[in-house]
């Protein structure tokens, strides 16, 4: 059995004073949850202190992002040493980071071999454009990004993957269940046939893309989505709760 992960990435939002008091409320809420891995991933500035305040709870830590070198002349970078003894979890590759910030797949994959190495188990992000969609090139684009994001990389029994179509992303359209899961079951005869099929059935493939309270039950049914990225909805405690429970 897969174990769902509902891992809520925060982005540019809440200051460290309105982190803990995020997770203090959140921690309370889900603490008779066994059967789901709950990740949060705040800011940098806010990692140390939420780690401290999530400490022996059922909530696990995550970064948003990482550079693939350990140290050295990048100002303001943050390395896979700076991160290994505080979070569990990297999101690497998320839609922003390629679409704003111009990351490619060389990069992404020298941040996931990087992470791995690091002992940190990176959340994978891959997704298609509305332009790549209404193309009939989401398979395309999805196939060359796990290729080339996943070439050459060992441990894979770590790595998380969270497919995210970029246009449903902040936007409140959601991708169907169904549409979901036809990417999500491609990913995964895919993940067989790069690697095989142990790696494949053990893979766990997350949906992230505006998912709410109201939409997760959908799409959690589906038999090859293993969880949620969440982002606006993972701001207020009790929204995330409902994700999570659900």
């Amino acid at each position: 059995m897969r174990k769902i992960i509902i891992a809520g990435n925060w982005k540019m939002n809440k200051t460290v004073s309105e982190a803990v008091s995020l997770v203090k409320e959140l921690k309370g809420l889900v603490k008779d949850i066994k059967d789901r891995e709950i990740v949060v991933c705040p800011s940098f500035t806010s990692l140390v202190s939420v780690a401290a305040e999530i400490k022996s709870s059922n909530i696990s830590l995550g970064a948003q992002n990482m550079h693939f070198e350990k140290k050295g002349t990048f100002t303001g970078e943050i390395s896979p040493l700076m991160l290994k003894d505080i979070v569990d979890y990297v999101i690497i590759g998320h839609s922003e980071r390629r679409h704003v910030f111009g990351e490619d797949d060389s990069l992404i994959n020298k941040k996931v071999k990087s992470a791995l190495e690091n002992k940190l188990k990176p959340i994978f992000c891959v997704g298609e454009t509305l332009e790549e969609r209404e193309a009939g090139k989401t398979e395309k684009i999805v196939m060359g990004q796990i290729k080339n994001g996943l070439n050459g990389v060992k441990d894979i029994k770590n790595v998380v993957i969270a497919y995210e179509p970029v246009w449903a992303i902040g936007t409140g359209k959601t991708a169907t269940p169904e549409q979901a899961e036809e990417v999500h079951s491609f990913i995964r005869g895919l993940l067989k046939e790069i690697f095989n099929e142990k790696v494949a059935d053990e893979m766990r493939i997350l949906y992230g893309g505006s998912v709410k309270p109201d939409n997760i039950k959908g799409l959690i049914s589906k038999e090859n989505i293993d969880g949620a990225l969440v982002g606006g909805a993972s701001l207020d405690a009790k929204s995330f709760f409902e994700v999570v429970k659900c």
